[in-house]
């Protein structure tokens, strides 16, 4: 698969979320959306960034932008995460790697010197017609 580039077409996912839903690329077509990835919930670093997102959600949803998260970790973990931060957008949950592939987040890390393989923190910014306009990594 290519690899994405600003200008792309996002790819189209089906994840569940936390709530015993389903969150999909195309719930959000006519709106923009920011969809972030991240390794892990409850882990500092996601708990920054969702800090972030959530901060002017308000004022996002006047601009006409929605947030949603997704990382490789339980649905019932982001449940749990979603709550203890009450977080306003839904994470959906990708257990089975297939988004963070399409999307071209799933590489190789290193750590102490361990090489491994992970998610990139990775925010993609898709307008009202599926479409990339901006990736911003780590």
């Amino acid at each position: 698969m290519a690899e994405l580039r600003v200008g792309s077409k996002a790819p189209d996912f089906t994840l569940p979320t936390g709530d015993g839903k389903e969150i999909s690329l195309k719930d959000f077509r006519g709106k923009k959306v920011i969809l972030y990835f991240y390794p892990k919930d409850n882990t500092s670093g996601a708990r920054w960034s969702m800090f972030l997102q959530g901060q002017d959600l308000s004022g996002e949803k006047k601009r006409g932008l929605s947030s949603s998260g997704s990382a490789r970790t339980s649905a019932a973990s982001h449940a749990n995460f979603a709550e203890k931060y009450e977080l306003p957008f839904p994470l959906g949950s990708d257990e089975k790697k297939e988004i963070v592939e399409k999307y071209g987040v799933w590489k190789e890390k290193s750590l102490y010197g361990k090489k491994y393989m992970g998610t990139e923190r990775t925010t993609f910014i898709i307008d009202e017609r599926g479409i990339i306009t901006h990736i911003l990594r780590r």
